[in-house]
């Protein structure tokens, strides 16, 4: 708007009234430019975050990236440099470990393979005389040996009474039965069934590749053979997986996940595969279960069906439908870092802003569990109540006094709504020993079938995902009791079908210690 001085009226009433809109007019671009900007800066922050999640580094235990950008509002002031001080810790330096080989197992078969001069050479090359055995030197090295594959031909004798045939008196022939096999008249035993499926849900092997593999052997076996095979084998161990998870629902507290999955033959386009499991993952006197409950929704009602009135604690991710639930929810503290490491991802390496407050009290929380790690319920929960739990009101107390500070838009903001938001539920860890800071149990036992999917993709049918979570159930299940998965699987298969009834000595740790 441009103004003649020459034509400007004398009135000081039109003149200031002119002014007044002058001054309307300013402020409104003002507010538009300032709402480009914050537009610009989301922009900015998500691109930074992509760029920093595609080439930078992975790991959330050392935050930062580049210095690809520096939000304005992570300066620091007197009070926050203050409380950054007063967490700041000298680190401890730890010296890094050689790495030395380790001996290989002394139960594996050896083959002493001795290379031994000429005899012509056993004679001193100075004086002539013959040389002695002083000693020797000794190596190891592995030899691998193919797997291979046998037939067993059952040979069953037939028997019958002379006497009865010469006198024309009706015969009877006696013959052994058949033993019990997982699928009758089959060519399939429960070891071959086994390798099927632990090379499949263990390590990711789809059946054409298998196919090809046993057809290198000599042995022609259509994947729609196996995948038959697989179904019924679901079918047959569907027993043990709900006796697993009559006893994963009677513990205290359980960590719950999911994770899409596509199916082809499904109403929705995407299907979810939940995870719920308890115990730790080092081995102890806990529980270790997991189980997987496939699903072509991802609403509550699968959560709340799955848990049948479960009402101990449940670890969960800040996803709303475990809401619906009788379960009482802890949530995750990684789940809450990882907001914040996203933020320091946008902040220079080596410069120093509000986030790093938050991820240093976090850090303490976590070296606190450290610490614990080991100790009985009651020392935990003693330990959390004097040591974690100023801690965690500290956090909270800095989390609401930046809420109406930080710009609710920025990725920081985002990140102390999405805290406060779900810090209820995560403080409660604090009020048990039996509970963990985070669900990272879950994140943890979803993950080999999060790989497995990269390499099978999908599942035809909802028949063929359910059956997919009872066997990635049990190998899971096996994998976290530290037992071999093939010998495992193996043994339920021949064991159920030899002993239907007989469910309890199949559990892993009745197994383990049998």
């Amino acid at each position: 708007m441009k103004l003649d001085v020459n034509v400007l009226p004398d009135d000081p009433e039109q003149l200031k009234k002119m002014l007044l809109e002058l001054q309307l007019l300013v402020a409104q671009k003002e507010c538009e430019l300032a709402e480009k900007d914050a537009i610009y800066q989301e922009l900015l922050e998500r691109y930074n975050i992509k760029l920093a999640n595609e080439y930078g580094k992975k790991s959330e235990k050392m935050p930062g990236a580049d210095d690809v950008f520096n939000e304005a509002e992570v300066t620091l002031d007197e009070q926050d440099e203050l409380l950054l001080a007063s967490l700041s810790t000298e680190e401890k330096t730890e010296q890094k470990v050689k790495p030395k080989r380790k001996p290989l197992p002394p139960e594996l078969p050896r083959k002493d393979v001795i290379i031994d001069i000429e005899d012509t050479d056993k004679t001193c090359d100075c004086c002539r005389n013959s040389l002695h055995k002083m000693g020797e030197s000794s190596s190891e090295t592995l030899e691998f040996v193919p797997a291979h594959i046998k037939v067993i031909k059952t040979i069953r004798p037939k028997y019958t009474c002379r006497h009865c045939e010469n006198n024309g008196i009706e015969n009877h022939i006696k013959m052994a039965p058949m033993p019990a096999t997982p699928i009758p008249k089959s060519i399939a035993t429960a070891s071959l069934l086994s390798q099927i499926i632990t090379c499949k849900y263990q390590f990711g092997l789809p059946l054409y590749r298998q196919e090809t593999m046993l057809s290198d052997i000599g042995i022609e076996l259509s994947r729609q053979t196996m995948s038959s095979w697989i179904l019924r084998c679901a079918t047959l161990l569907e027993p043990l997986y709900m006796r697993l998870k009559a006893i994963l629902l009677a513990e205290p507290a359980i960590h719950a996940d999911e994770t899409p999955l596509k199916v082809i033959k499904a109403e929705k386009a995407t299907s979810y595969m939940w995870v719920y499991c308890c115990g730790a993952d080092a081995l102890g006197s806990n529980t270790n279960i997991v189980l997987f409950d496939y699903h072509n929704s991802r609403k509550a009602q699968c959560a709340i069906d799955f848990l049948d009135g479960y009402q101990g604690y449940m670890h969960v991710d800040g996803y709303k439908a475990y809401e619906s639930t009788q379960a009482t929810l802890v949530a995750c503290l990684a789940h809450i870092r990882r907001k914040f490491i996203d933020v320091k991802k946008l902040q220079g390496k080596k410069k120093t802003g509000k986030v790093d407050i938050v991820l240093n009290l976090i850090g303490k929380l976590y070296g606190i569990e450290k610490r614990i790690k080991g100790k009985s319920v009651e020392e935990k929960l003693a330990i959390r109540q004097s040591q974690a739990k100023p801690i965690v009101t500290t956090l909270y107390n800095w989390l609401i006094e930046h809420k109406e500070k930080i710009p609710p838009k920025s990725k920081l903001g985002e990140a102390i709504s999405y805290s406060l938001n779900q810090f209820e539920k995560f403080q409660r860890y604090l009020e048990d020993g039996r509970l963990s800071i985070d669900n990272n149990r879950a994140e943890r036992a979803v993950k080999p079938f999060v790989i497995g999917r990269k390499a099978w993709l999908f599942s035809y049918t909802n028949t063929g995902a359910n059956a997919s979570a009872i066997l990635y159930s049990l190998v899971e299940t096996a994998k976290a009791n530290n037992l071999l998965v093939h010998d495992y699987i193996a043994t339920c298969l021949q064991q159920i079908a030899e002993k239907p009834n007989n469910i309890d000595a199949l559990l892993p740790w009745n197994i383990k210690h049998s």
